[in-house]
């Protein structure tokens, strides 16, 4: 017998090369099992992926409605009279006064706690003004227009 290896034998290289090879395979059909099995991880990969598109779909709804509201104030001013329209603007500027006095009383009363708490939601209100406006106006004009049905 000789130690030459035939012809359909593998050398000891290409033997040392198959096994790292399936040590690779091994190490990452492991890496691939653990992945799998490691439902805390999944778990936080599926909250940031529902976050984001919940996030996306708040932005989205929020410009549509913006826009909404926007269209919908112009409508109202189109439609509404001259006259409703200088009521609804003296009955606002009477509210934004009688709100900033309030505002000066509330101030000067309040704790601190409260002010930084109206503090925010002012925030938010001025960060919103366009639909808040819209909104307002049209309940104005609902209003008015309520009123005067019910005198005639």
């Amino acid at each position: 017998m000789s130690n030459q290896p035939q012809a359909d034998e593998p050398t000891p290289d290409q033997l040392r090369e198959q096994v790292e090879h399936t040590r690779d395979q091994l190490g990452q059909t492991i890496e691939a099992l653990a992945g799998k099995a490691d439902v805390k991880a999944q778990t936080r990969a599926k909250a940031a992926e529902v976050k984001e598109q919940a996030a996306e779909q708040a932005a989205l709804l929020t410009g549509r409605l913006g826009h909404k509201a926007t269209q919908v104030a112009e409508l109202i001013k189109d439609k509404t009279p001259d006259p409703v329209l200088d009521k609804a603007a003296h009955a606002a500027a009477q509210a934004r006064d009688s709100a900033t006095r309030a505002g000066h009383l509330i101030t000067e009363k309040a704790p601190d706690s409260v002010r930084d708490k109206t503090a925010s939601a002012a925030d938010l209100a001025r960060s919103n003004r366009t639909p808040l406006l819209a909104a307002a106006a049209a309940l104005t004009v609902l209003l008015l227009w309520r009123r005067n049905r019910k005198n005639k």
